[in-house]
């Protein structure tokens, strides 16, 4: 940018990357941080490496985690015969919102995409396929959004599933076409869940 120092210029160029960051925004972030106290940007700069040191897989239900199996795999408390399949973290976490569902999860990382050059074997659909064949499970949900893709992709694993004989179903349509499930609301997010349908 333009009669900017190098540093700040960097700093500002890094924010821009991340997605959703505008110009204006990225500069609000670089100044903020330019105006932080030298510890405060240490502990700052500590947060960032750790998240990309510290937490990564589950290596049961594909969920970001410190540990090996994350919290809600691990607890006795959940419903292990119940697999919600979602997107992504921001989907789960909407749904653990609700407060209304006691069974597990599998993050699948994505959407089936042709146009982004996505195909099944990007997704964590593997690992979904070694649970059921290994754990005792009843019912999957499946819980993408109503986008084409969302859709596309529920279709496949609707597919996929059915030899294994458990019951396959789709999160009812309280959540409108095109519409992220991280941006719903409880009673909408709920009422999906508990008008679920077999596919």
């Amino acid at each position: 940018m333009d009669n900017l120092i190098k540093p700040l210029d960097d700093l500002i160029e890094k924010f821009r990357s991340l997605n959703g960051v505008g110009k204006k925004s990225a500069m609000k972030m670089a100044f903020a941080i330019l105006d932080m106290a030298e510890s405060d940007a240490f502990d700052f700069a500590q947060a960032i490496l750790d998240v990309k040191t510290k937490v990564g897989v589950c290596k049961c239900c594909q969920n970001i985690s410190s540990e090996e199996i994350c919290p809600i795999c691990a607890s006795s408390t959940r419903d292990h015969s119940l697999i919600c399949v979602v997107e992504d973290y921001q989907s789960m976490l909407a749904i653990e919102k609700v407060k209304e569902y006691n069974g597990v999860y599998h993050i699948l990382h994505g959407t089936i995409s042709p146009m982004k050059q996505i195909g099944p074997d990007k997704l964590k659909i593997k690992e979904l396929l070694d649970r059921i064949n290994n754990d005792n499970i009843n019912e999957v949900i499946v819980a993408t959004n109503a986008t084409v893709e969302g859709e596309a992709t529920a279709m496949y694993l609707s597919r996929l599933l059915k030899p294994f004989n458990i019951k396959v179903t789709r999160i009812a349509n309280g959540l409108p076409v095109g519409a992220d499930i991280e941006y719903a609301d409880s009673v909408t997010l709920f009422r999906a869940i508990q008008g679920r349908h077999e596919i």
